[in-house]
């Protein structure tokens, strides 16, 4: 540890293999909370680099719990959170949507962070209750649709810096690492990002993962899109603005997707876009983000063509059938 911080102090950055190597020293209880606090800011001061953080998830991925789906073509559908707006369950309602229009979800997830509920948070309120056993996930994703890790059963190495995490109280690179750590490595993913320089860092990471993506961001600071401003999104065919107009969709105000005070009002506004009750923004900015992750698993639609395979996901209530078939196999 101490060579890798006189590295980080000199100004140097380190490799994907020595993030690696410190991630499974971590694991192994090898270094103190007061070391592992001193490599986390002196890596957010400068700004993780994409070898850092894919060696940190190589150790994540090395010490945890992998589920074998086996052939089947999913996608995950999730943000890196951490960007402070509170908005409702975004991304786990565009999954159900996603899976009524007939595509497969492996979705990773975990409490809130910086948000009153978290896909995690929703889902227990209906009474999920999580599982590792790989014949339920798959009984999950092929009758429903969609299978839900929770991150705290698969990605062990996580707890270990938790506590720190938790007493440092600022961002860390591990606030980007949830989404690249799904324990089934989907073929795809849809993953939103807060600001620029996270989605670049994302690209490149996905780059040298070798798999197909889609990242977004909004240009006013969402990991999502909030049909709040303009949004890029980047795969590995094209880099593309869009304006909600683009889409058929109108701009919104971003008090009309906000999650509201409490967990339940969230989970309110959640069960609402599903069962067709929800104002026109919540409904549009579910249907952008779905959109955007069919586009993403079927390279042969546009995100403005899947806008009206989402809507009528929604309007035939196929997405609401999915939900419900997936609390039943869960609770």
């Amino acid at each position: 540890m101490k060579q890798y911080l006189n590295q980080l102090i000199e100004g140097e950055s380190l490799s994907r293999e020595q993030t690696h190597e410190l991630m499974l020293g971590i694991t192994r209880e090898q270094y103190n909370d007061c070391q592992i606090a001193a490599l986390l800011m002196a890596l957010q001061a400068r700004g993780v680099t994409v070898d850092e953080l894919l060696g940190f998830r190589d150790g994540l991925l090395e010490t945890g719990r992998h589920i074998d789906i086996g052939d089947a073509n999913t996608l995950d559908i999730v943000g890196t959170g951490g960007d402070g707006k509170n908005t409702f369950n975004i991304s786990t309602c565009s999954a159900f949507v996603i899976a009524g229009a007939g595509y497969k979800v492996t979705k990773h997830g975990n409490g809130a962070s910086t948000s009153v509920s978290g896909a995690s948070t929703v889902l227990q309120a209906h009474g999920v209750k999580f599982s590792e056993d790989a014949d339920v996930l798959r009984r999950s994703l092929d009758e429903s649709g969609v299978c839900y890790f929770h991150a705290p059963l698969f990605a062990y190495g996580m707890k270990f810096v938790g506590p720190v995490r938790r007493a440092l109280g600022v961002p860390t690179c591990f606030n980007l690492l949830g989404p690249l750590v799904n324990p089934c490595q989907p073929r795809n993913s849809l993953h939103g990002t807060a600001t620029q320089a996270q989605l670049r860092l994302y690209v490149r990471a996905h780059q040298k993962i070798g798999d197909n993506y889609g990242v977004v961001t909004s240009y006013d600071g969402y990991d999502e899109i909030s049909l709040t401003s303009g949004f890029k999104l980047v795969t590995p065919n094209f880099e593309k603005v869009f304006t909600p107009k683009d889409l058929g969709l109108n701009y919104i105000e971003p008090k009309d997707i906000y999650g509201g005070a409490t967990a339940e009002d969230a989970r309110r506004i959640f069960d609402a876009v599903l069962e067709g009750t929800a104002t026109e923004a919540q409904k549009s900015v579910i249907l952008a983000n779905a959109a955007c992750g069919i586009s993403v698993i079927d390279r042969n639609l546009s995100v403005e063509e899947s806008i009206a395979l989402c809507r009528e996901s929604l309007d035939s209530g196929r997405a609401l059938a999915a939900f419900k078939r997936f609390i039943a196999i869960n609770s």
